[in-house]
């Protein structure tokens, strides 16, 4: 008796488990398209190219270091800095 019940028990489990997976599928092909990361791309190929080649110049000087204390932090701001500043004008256009 008690097997018999646990065969019901554990087939409905596996029966809403199944549902379950069905459910994140459809979900999982609803995915949005964020267009902040294109417009942003954008912006750090055409407006930032100058500082994007300073932040490639320092990381590429402190890779080729076996021993530094150097770090590109400043260059990643100002990279960073210029990205956001270009690209927010056309990101807060596309908010709804």
């Amino acid at each position: 008796m008690t097997s018999e019940l646990a065969e019901k028990l554990m087939s409905t489990i596996t029966l809403k488990a199944e549902e379950g997976e069905e459910e994140e599928e459809e979900e999982d092909e609803e995915d949005l398209i964020d267009p902040a990361t294109a417009i942003k791309e954008g912006c750090a190929e055409a407006q930032c190219s100058s500082a994007k080649a300073r932040l490639d110049d320092c990381n590429d000087r402190v890779t080729g270091k076996s021993k530094t204390t150097e770090t590109c932090f400043e260059e990643i701001l100002d990279f960073y800095h210029c990205v956001d500043h270009c690209a927010a004008p056309q990101i807060f256009q596309n908010v709804k």
